[in-house]
């Protein structure tokens, strides 16, 4: 992949397809290219075409639940102004003309926009009586759009704290905590009765005045981390970011969630109740348990931040939302306001940059959905987001069959271990540690997954029985430092069936309360057995000496060693290592910068075979070192190894220059193969502002007994192409903008 430097080096321009191979030759060495470095993964000449599962009946789509129908969301995120100065109908007019299918009408719980009766439900000073909510209502419902009462029950104002002390979050010294932007407004404790009375008010004022279709709470529940109160009521459970407290926290949030979906279902049985959700892997919610009963899974990632910068950020909420919904709905927000480090909440963002998160959207299996702020019209002084979502959202309209997915295609799973996310505090001294550790684990190898091309899923660590891993060849664990005596079983079992797995550094060291083993649950499995505690980096991290070759070391050349990762486990030795470890050593002065043990029995990865399962275990954080270096040897080692385990089998193989995430779906149609081209300077940084063209990329498959293909049809480029079908079906994808669908049609 180019990186920021290198194209801008380059001069290229946009509205053409870039010749890759020429730019890469003028800017890398020949050593480079020749493989003597491991800059990239090597190609794919020897891989085998697996067969695709034979196909899934037909289903009624008019039996399905009415949210099953939506194709487009849309909201208007309104303001404590926009009652005096917005025009409902032009607002409903936009929504209409880009084709959603329902919109957000906001309710809230710290402003009211209807004449609330709820007691601390304050009107807003531009309210003035009127009946701003129902109008909204109204106007949607006239153009055919459902509506979601969107509701804010995490923030209330000084006169319900002076009233209700009890409601609201403590600090440590007692004192209210306060909203971090606007110091008259207090957060609210989950645990009080705040949401057991307050919220279930409003939610029956509502549905009592106005035809509302289901109930949304925004702001609640808290994820990607922990709450942190010291109410009297919060002081009585477990401490923090701990196991137990956890659990206590997981149990309020679902009896909440089940009392909110019975009174949404009072008045229309067919209503239901949602919530804030997100956080990618590491979520908030046990997401097993979430995905049993939610009927709407509402994804708030926005866009990128400084803690997130990859682009991919959307498509890794998607594949989130397909490992625990089981088909059922899911969406992610797509901010067209100016999100990041630095925010303009009221000013759009590049184009580009919007359009790719709603690509990644719809791409991973999500149901698009656009958001701005209102204010002037309810449609905002900056009116440039409007033409970049209309325009997205009725394309999609054009393709709804195709867009809509049924089974993901992949033979690779990724478990994320959402216990080891949200409270494995990292490895080394405590002073030291951070929970940076997983996300930046969990970004490394999904990086070497999209530079591979691999088709993968993620897989929750609480679903790992054999109804669910029997579709995939391989299993990876990037350090799932947490697994239960149950989970490392289901995982052997896997293993014994036949399925091969990679796993990484501290992976099975935690059992599920996070105490710690004296061995590695899985040791035995992988054959490996602790020498000692963690070894982190002082100045030159360790190297990973070349005993003998194998297929993971598969284009290295000229070179006795390559890098490890920045910690270890040290492990006791094996027969026949592949590679073993130089211990690390003084990084300055030079003169001192070499390895005064430069010979070791010391593992730095253990391979094993049985039968069909093959393997490997590092004990270093590759996959975390591999995201915070960059290093090309690390996602060599890294693709080698998946290629190894999974015998070089793959289940759809697209093949082209770039860095391209790939989805595969099977459809009712056929099946749809998503591209999304993120070949582009801002990749990792900043907002994409033009889109990079890619040449032709060619995809093979390998259908079912008896499948037949009809015609494959470019849906971004409004053509079908020609495609073979022999013992296989190929074709070729001339041109990819940003985002290309090649929609099977099959009988």
């Amino acid at each position: 992949m180019l990186n920021r430097r290198a194209f801008l080096k380059t001069g290229l321009t946009t509205g053409a397809a870039i010749p890759l191979t020429s730019t890469l030759n003028a800017l890398a060495p020949a050593s480079l290219l020749a493989g003597e470095v491991g800059a990239a993964i090597p190609g794919r000449s020897a891989v085998k075409l697996a067969t695709l599962p034979a196909r899934l009946p037909a289903i009624d789509l008019a039996t399905e639940p009415w949210q099953q129908r939506i194709r487009r969301v849309a909201q208007s995120n309104m303001t404590e102004h926009d009652p005096a100065v917005m025009n409902v109908e032009e607002w409903a007019d936009y929504w209409h003309s880009a084709q959603a299918d329902i919109v957000f009408v906001s309710v809230t719980g710290i402003l009211a926009f209807y004449p609330s009766k709820v007691k601390f439900h304050r009107h807003g000073k531009f309210l003035n009586g009127r009946d701003f909510f129902g109008e909204c209502v109204a106007a949607a419902k006239k153009r055919g759009m459902r509506v979601v009462a969107r509701m804010s029950p995490d923030l209330n104002w000084g006169d319900a704290l002076e009233a209700h002390p009890e409601w609201f979050m403590r600090n440590r010294d007692g004192s209210p905590q306060t909203d971090a932007d606007e110091p008259l407004l207090f957060k609210t404790c989950m645990f009080s009765s705040y949401m057991d009375d307050y919220v279930p008010a409003i939610m029956r004022e509502v549905s009592a005045l106005y035809d509302v279709d289901c109930f949304y709470t925004n702001g609640w529940p808290q994820i990607g981390a922990l709450p942190d109160c010291h109410c009297a009521i919060c002081s009585k459970l477990p401490a923090p970011s701990t196991v137990a407290y956890w659990h206590a926290y997981d149990d309020r949030v679902f009896e909440l969630w089940q009392k909110y979906d019975a009174i949404a279902k009072e008045k229309k049985p067919d209503s239901f109740f949602f919530a804030n959700l997100g956080g990618n892997v590491r979520g908030g919610p046990n997401l097993n348990r979430l995905g049993k009963i939610a009927a709407w899974f509402q994804a708030d990632n926005q866009g990128r931040t400084n803690g997130d910068p990859a682009i991919w950020g959307c498509s890794l909420q998607g594949r989130v939302c397909n490992a625990i919904m089981d088909g059922k709905f899911a969406t992610n927000v797509t901010a067209a306001y100016s999100t990041g480090g630095v925010v303009w909440r009221n000013a759009s963002k590049s184009p580009e940059e919007a359009r790719m998160w709603m690509c990644e959207t719809s791409a991973s299996g999500m149901v698009p959905y656009y958001h701005f702020v209102g204010s002037e019209a309810g449609l905002g002084e900056d009116r440039r987001w409007q033409k970049t979502g209309a325009d997205y959202f009725r394309w999609t309209a054009r393709h709804d069959a195709h867009l809509r997915t049924r089974r993901s295609i992949a033979n690779i799973g990724v478990v994320f271990g959402q216990s080891t996310q949200l409270l494995y505090p990292g490895p080394g001294p405590a002073a030291a540690r951070t929970r940076d550790t997983m996300h930046e684990t969990t970004q490394g190898l999904y990086d070497a997954l999209l530079q591979g091309r691999f088709a993968f899923d993620f897989v929750h660590e609480d679903r790992l029985d054999p109804e669910r891993l029997g579709k995939y060849r391989a299993l990876l664990l990037p350090n799932i430092a947490m697994l239960s005596d149950r989970q490392c079983r289901q995982i052997r079992d896997y293993v014994q069936s036949g399925g091969s797995i990679m796993a990484s550094f501290e992976t099975g060291l935690y059992d599920e309360n996070l105490k710690q083993r004296s061995e590695f649950g899985l040791a035995d499995l992988l054959g490996i057995s602790k020498a000692g505690n963690v070894i982190g980096t002082v100045g030159n991290a360790y190297y990973a000496r070349i005993e003998r070759q194998h297929p993971i070391l598969d284009g290295f050349a000229n070179t006795n060693w390559i890098p490890g990762a920045q910690n270890r486990i040290p492990l006791k030795p094996v027969q026949s290592p592949v590679l073993t470890v130089v211990p690390g050593f003084v990084r300055y002065p030079p003169e001192l910068a070499y390895p005064p043990v430069s010979h070791t029995d010391e593992p730095a990865v253990v391979l094993r075979e049985s039968g069909p399962s093959r393997m490997a275990y590092f004990p270093g954080d590759i996959e975390r070192t591999y995201w915070i270096t960059g290093h090309g040897d690390l996602l060599r080692l890294l693709g080698n190894t998946i290629r190894w385990i999974t015998h070089d089998e793959i289940i759809v193989d697209v093949q082209g220059e770039g860095l391209v995430e790939m989805f595969a779906w099977e459809t009712a149609p056929g099946y749809a193969i998503h591209l999304l081209n993120y070949t582009n300077p801002n990749a990792h940084h900043g907002w994409m502002q033009s889109t990079y063209p890619l040449g032709p990329q060619t995809v093979r498959m390998k259908l079912p007994a008896g499948v037949k293909v009809k015609s494959v049809e470019l849906l971004q480029a409004g053509h079908s192409v020609p495609f073979g079908l022999e013992s296989e079906l190929h074709f070729t994808i001339p041109r990819v903008e940003d985002y290309e669908v090649a929609a099977i049609s099959v009988a």
